[in-house]
């Protein structure tokens, strides 16, 4: 539930704030302003997004989606990162512009918008700063980034303010977006690879296979698949042979192992003889032979 609620203040304070923003920016003629302001109500409409996604990823599991709707928590990561990403390419576009054809700024107004600015993201920043979830993290990296984008405005501004170098403001743009960008691709890799199914990255399968191979009764083991719904929550499959009386205790002996390799959700198959896969796949071919003489 925390997590739900800390993503609502977060957007209304960015919601509020980018609508007071974009009135300064024209009134100010800063395109650090404007240009942030534009980008504000787009991190105010994704977290608007991430938002319902985190409250839809806590339903419980039934017979639509038997995992669970946690990964719908991961797409509002997916839309929140993909909007930073866009925002961030324009911002810096926007700021080569003005590099070309600096025009006047209302520094002192500036000054006081940067201010408010630094404060209110500070907030958000602080209260979605523990997020479990990817949704969340990206949603804290938004806030983040707008509590950095408005300190370095304001120190640009003061600048500004005593030496009149226009430039300093695009320039300042140009640095914010361009760490926003790195920081966004790092945050869409983690999403891709939850996506793509690949093997969580603290879980080194041959390690696992080697240590359950250890474990009194346990002949041999393969078919190991290892994924993860959300980054957190790690599941996994494999066939086991063994020829103990009790599989139940072997069994028992396994989970306990993969639960120590972070993996809590397990379905472990047994068999006495070792498997032979090439039967299933030349079951598979006569089969598909079937069909094509029908």
């Amino acid at each position: 539930m925390k997590s739900e609620k800390n993503i609502l203040i977060a957007f209304i304070l960015n919601i509020s704030f980018s609508i007071f923003e974009l009135f300064g920016g024209l009134l100010t003629n800063s395109v650090a302003i404007l240009s942030d302001s534009l980008h504000d109500l787009g991190d105010a409409i994704s977290i608007g997004i991430s938002y319902f996604m985190e409250r839809k990823s806590k339903k419980k599991a039934d017979n639509k989606y038997t995992y669970g709707y946690i990964r719908y928590s991961v797409l509002g990561g997916v839309i929140t990162t993909t909007i930073l990403l866009v925002g961030s390419i324009l911002v810096i576009i926007s700021a080569i512009r003005r590099l070309i054809k600096p025009v006047e700024i209302n520094y002192s107004g500036m000054i006081i918008i940067a201010i408010i600015g630094v404060v209110l993201n500070f907030i958000a920043a602080y209260v979605t700063k523990d997020g479990e979830s990817i949704n969340q993290k990206s949603v804290n990296l938004h806030m983040l980034e707008d509590v950095l984008g408005w300190i370095v405005v304001l120190i640009g501004a003061i600048i500004m303010n005593f030496t009149d170098v226009k430039i300093i403001d695009p320039i300042m743009s140009i640095g914010v977006a361009i760490f926003i960008l790195y920081n966004s691709l790092k945050n869409l890799k983690k999403v891709l690879d939850l996506f793509l199914v690949k093997t969580p990255n603290d879980i080194d399968i041959e390690e696992l296979k080697n240590h359950l191979l250890e474990i009194k009764d346990v002949e041999d083991i393969h078919h190991i698949h290892v994924w993860s719904i959300d980054g957190y929550n790690n599941y996994a499959t494999m066939h086991i042979v063994s020829k103990a009386k009790n599989i139940s205790k072997v069994k028992k002996d396994i989970r306990e192992e993969l639960e120590e390799h972070n993996i809590c959700h397990s379905i472990l198959e047994t068999e006495e003889e070792i498997c032979d896969d090439k039967e299933c796949h030349i079951k598979l071919r006569e089969h598909s032979h079937h069909h094509h003489h029908h």
